[in-house]
């Protein structure tokens, strides 16, 4: 690789782009991800094996707040395709939670009493190399094929299910036109009562909370609940605190579930300052994951007594609204499973 090898992606700063722009421009090459870094490939353990298997992709808003010239940043090691993905272990496998198992209708999982998950896409702005859906068959369970119909029968046919969480992939990489539309769509439906929508993209992304997601999150008749997904304070740069402020304002809830990752933020340290800056930025702590054990994740496995150590500290330093709950999900339960500390 020659460090100075020139970006292949069309970067503009981000006041100049729209969020799909930087949604398109995202890094998708090491070298690329590499040079801008200021970091040689010998000075990581990459897999090309594992990126073949599972692509890289981050935005550049998202590299922008990585530290240059540290390979143990603890943002790049959760987007950098590492060689531990290539090591087996018992107990990982290609479905960690079941979501095979609950499938109603292509891109409708029913998991748990009262609560339905749509897979709006298969899309993600940036390849979380953590992610329990690495192996799902996306190609099998698109939703969009018939334009919802299949899923929307079946949500009105299920009168038990009041609550519809979006998804994916990201449901936020999909247009707000067509996500305002399945909402009207969803709300048509009378024993619905809220949408939760799960997405990592704005923190990846900031400019994804702009004007036309705030329209249709005011305009639902559904109540909206946001959950985010960050994992470390440095995540929550000043442009993302900002924009998380105005969608706080906005008529829904917001909140975040992190993953508690090896070498990321397995330490008290780094949860207190993600709780406190969450917070000042309108947003709630929700839950904190233990890892779930999905093929090639394992080097980011937190084991539980460590965990609850971890989380001792955490509590006896915060106020209890900013101490998320640690749990585990377990295949064919009927809830996320708290681990008590």
């Amino acid at each position: 690789m020659q460090s100075k090898r020139p970006s292949l992606a069309r970067v503009h700063p981000a006041s100049e782009t729209t969020w799909q722009q930087q949604y398109r421009d995202s890094i998708t090459r090491i070298d690329t991800l590499c040079n801008a870094l200021e970091l040689h490939a010998n000075e990581l353990s990459i897999s090309q094996t594992a990126e073949r298997q599972f692509p890289l992709r981050v935005p550049w808003s998202y590299v922008g707040r990585m530290q240059k010239s540290n390979p143990h940043d603890p943002l790049l090691l959760q987007v950098l395709p590492h060689a531990l993905e290539e090591q087996e272990a018992a107990g990982y496998g290609p479905d960690p939670v079941g979501d095979l198992a609950s499938v109603k209708s292509p891109g409708l999982l029913k998991k748990y009493h009262g609560r339905a998950l749509l897979l709006a896409t298969s899309r993600c702005a940036v390849h979380c190399r953590f992610c329990f859906r690495r192996h799902f068959p996306y190609a099998l369970q698109n939703p969009r094929g018939d334009a919802w119909r299949s899923a929307l029968d079946e949500i009105t046919a299920d009168s038990s299910i009041e609550e519809i969480i979006l998804s994916g992939g990201d449901p936020l990489v999909l247009a707000d036109h067509e996500l305002a539309q399945l909402v009207r769509h969803l709300q048509a439906i009378p024993h619905l009562r809220r949408l939760r929508v799960h997405t990592r993209l704005p923190v990846v992304i900031p400019a994804r909370i702009n004007g036309e997601l705030l329209d249709w999150i005011n305009a639902s008749e559904l109540g909206i609940v946001v959950v985010l997904h960050v994992n470390h304070p440095r995540e929550l740069d000043h442009e993302l605190q900002e924009r998380l402020r105005t969608l706080s304002a906005a008529r829904c809830r917001v909140l975040n579930q992190s993953v508690l990752l090896q070498n990321v933020n397995d330490d008290p340290d780094t949860l207190v300052a993600l709780s406190e800056r969450l917070f000042d930025s309108g947003v709630l702590p929700y839950y904190l994951h233990l890892l779930d054990k999905v093929q090639g994740a394992m080097h980011f496995d937190v084991d539980e007594p460590t965990a609850c150590a971890i989380m001792k500290e955490v509590a006896a330093r915060l106020p209890g609204y900013l101490v998320p709950r640690l749990v585990r999900e377990q295949a064919g339960e009927p809830g996320k499973t708290p681990v008590q500390f």
